[in-house]
């Protein structure tokens, strides 16, 4: 057998802070290390596998044998194994070949903490370190200004493999081409942040990256771990942030992944009425077990400390939160106090938002969470999961839900956009139009516009219009910002060649104004989770489907008052209450010729009249284009 030296990265500190589930730097331990131990070169390794009676490290620099390196167990009962492999150099492929207990099982699995994959359909793990020197300094000291609640958040959604690829020869771009094309166009088109579907090692390609097995390593589809970070450097210099989608909800089965772990439930939870997810046949984290929670943590933890994220965006809280989570009864046992929360991952997910805070107060962590589960985005000291902020899952039910309709129709269901007003402010919330709602047969936003072409563009430009001006941060997912025509197929590139046509090419020119108003206006950002930054002047008049509203900025100057039109029938002479006299400019228009508009229904200088309307003093009359709005400030 060959030789494996007697080496250790833990303290007995270590130890204890990993059993009391609060050792949130796990890979700084855990995993491969190169380093040096007596004089000689080679790699450290721990894996924790407390149910294994004898692990090896198998890999290409021993022809995969069993039992040639077989690493150490710790005396102290903490079920991790260890040690020092001379020669084991920056590159070589390894697993851990692990015989357990359970029935004499042997697994062959991944490294759960490894810094890089190979590139999927092979699955070992790669010994990696990387000297990464980032150029990002500018950034981090401004980005809390940059990613704070009262600063305008545009986040552009993508999926990497599929934004944009080389059609000759139909593959994927590398992290090192996207660092130039991906940032030139996010800077183009003024979003502040970028958010990244997940990057962390996949197995599978439709799975888009939600089944993850690789928790550390970014995936190898792209290239090598400095080239991601390379990207993110890169968006950084540009002044835009990174949001990484975040799993720690559910993981895959697949046999070198983190199931079935040591030969027994290691990481998911023992009971399959709270380990197994019957959506999407994955198992669930064993969020009670501290040295998962020690795992998932560090995780986090480690994407924005080694890879500089701004955000961390988690991905299925709410089958997180309740234990009767897409169950029929009898497939679910009650909490401890009868209810159907699990306490436990409640639990994790505040403990999850302290660390992150605690350790990166500038950053936030964003909960993809659709029911009406409390205080999801508010401090833990008040009795919050501790979010930074919520996706506003009702606002883009509600709102495609209407903007699908026949203009006709619309009067009769006013109250599905009006309704989000309600409940706006319970939550930092933010406005998402994500990739969910593009696949499976629900069509593209564009598609679900109802008309002519003319029509369905303008309804577009409207309906990005209205999700501006709402209170709340904002989401686009990619293609929806010059109107893909066709749903999102993660397979092939979006549809770029559209842009050579006027409607599309308006759609786009929009946005890009849009994120640029939306950055430029205080009014639209100063108090966007606050109730005092929004007031109605009319919600009522859905005979002719008309809205209008004031977005109100910490100087009352900066104000803005926002018509909506949602009829193909211009509204010329419309009057509107006004909260005080004098002259409005307009400020916004959807309805431009360079936005594929009509450009006929622009509004000059309007002054008040001391008329009374919907009760205020004072009013004005304008001109709302058709499938259009028009936004005003006092001049």
């Amino acid at each position: 057998m060959a030789e494996v030296i007697v080496h250790s990265l833990f303290t007995e500190f270590d130890i204890n802070l990993f059993q009391a589930g609060k050792h949130y730097k796990l890979y700084e331990k855990f995993g491969s290390h190169i380093t040096t131990v007596n004089g000689i070169e080679g790699t450290y390794f721990a894996v924790w596998a407390p149910s294994a009676k004898s692990i090896s490290v198998i890999g290409d620099f021993n022809f995969w044998l069993e039992g040639e390196h077989q690493l150490n167990v710790r005396w102290d009962g903490s079920g991790i194994w260890e040690g020092f492999i001379p020669g084991v150099k920056k590159g070589h492929l390894y697993k851990y070949k692990i015989h357990s207990h359970y029935n004499d099982i042997k697994t062959e699995k991944a490294d759960p903490y490894a810094r890089r994959s190979e590139h999927p359909p092979k699955t070992a793990s790669v010994v990696w370190d990387d000297t990464y020197s980032w150029d990002d300094n500018s950034w981090m000291k401004k980005r809390a200004k940059h990613n704070a609640l009262n600063a305008p958040f545009s986040v552009y959604e993508v999926h990497l493999g599929s934004w944009r690829r080389k059609i000759e020869n139909n593959r994927f771009l590398s992290y090192t081409e996207l660092a130039e094309e991906l940032v030139d166009y996010v800077k183009e088109m003024n979003f502040t942040h970028v958010e990244l579907m997940p990057i962390m090692e996949f197995p599978y390609d439709p799975s888009w990256g939600y089944q993850l097995t690789g928790y550390f390593a970014p995936t190898s589809r792209f290239g090598y771990p400095e080239e991601f970070k390379l990207l993110v450097d890169k968006l950084h210099q540009n002044n835009i942030g990174v949001i990484l989608d975040w799993v720690p909800s559910h993981f895959p089965e697949d046999a070198h992944g983190l199931g079935f772990f040591d030969g027994s439930c290691l990481y998911e939870h023992p009971d399959k009425r709270k380990g197994y997810h019957p959506d999407w046949k994955s198992l669930i984290f064993n969020y009670g077990r501290n040295e998962v929670k020690s795992f998932l943590i560090s995780n986090a933890i480690f994407w924005l400390e080694q890879y500089h994220a701004d955000a961390l965006r988690v991905d299925a809280v709410a089958s997180m939160l309740f234990l009767d989570y897409s169950r029929d009864d009898g497939e679910w046992e009650p909490n401890q106090f009868g209810g159907r929360e699990n306490l436990e991952a409640i639990a994790f997910m505040k403990e999850m938002n302290e660390a992150v805070y605690a350790n990166f107060p500038d950053v936030q962590t964003i909960a993809e969470e659709s029911t009406s589960f409390p205080m999801v985005s508010k401090p833990t000291f008040i009795g919050g999961l501790g979010f930074g902020m919520k996706w506003m899952m009702g606002w883009m039910h509600d709102t495609l839900q209407y903007f699908a309709k026949e203009p006709i129709y619309r009067k009769h269901h006013q109250n599905d956009l009006t309704f989000s007003m309600t409940y706006a402010f319970t939550e930092n919330f933010m406005l998402p139009l994500s990739h969910d709602e593009v696949v499976y047969g629900k069509r593209s936003i564009l598609g679900r516009m109802p008309g002519d072409e003319w029509q369905r563009f303008a309804n577009l430009r409207l309906l990005y219009t209205y999700m501006f001006t709402h209170p709340g941060a904002k989401l686009l997912f990619q293609g929806a910002e010059f109107g893909q025509s066709e749903e999102w197929n993660f397979q092939q590139s979006l549809d770029w060649h559209l842009l050579q046509f006027k409607p599309h090419k308006g759609v786009q020119s929009l946005i890009k104004d849009l994120n640029k108003f939306y950055k430029k206006e205080p009014a639209l950002f100063d108090k966007q989770f606050s109730a005092e930054g929004f007031e109605w002047i009319d919600y009522n008049d859905a005979e002719n489907s008309v809205l209008v509203y004031i977005r109100k900025a910490n100087n009352e100057d900066d104000n803005l008052i926002i018509a909506c039109n949602m009829t193909p029938v211009p509204r010329d002479q419309y009057r509107v209450g006004l909260p005080k006299s004098g002259e409005l400019k307009e400020v916004f228009n959807t309805d431009l010729k360079k936005y594929f508009g009509s450009g006929e229904y622009k509004n000059g200088i309007v002054s008040s009249e001391d008329q009374p309307h919907q009760f205020r003093n004072v009013s004005a009359v304008i001109n709302i284009p058709p499938l259009g709005a028009v936004v005003f400030k006092y001049k």
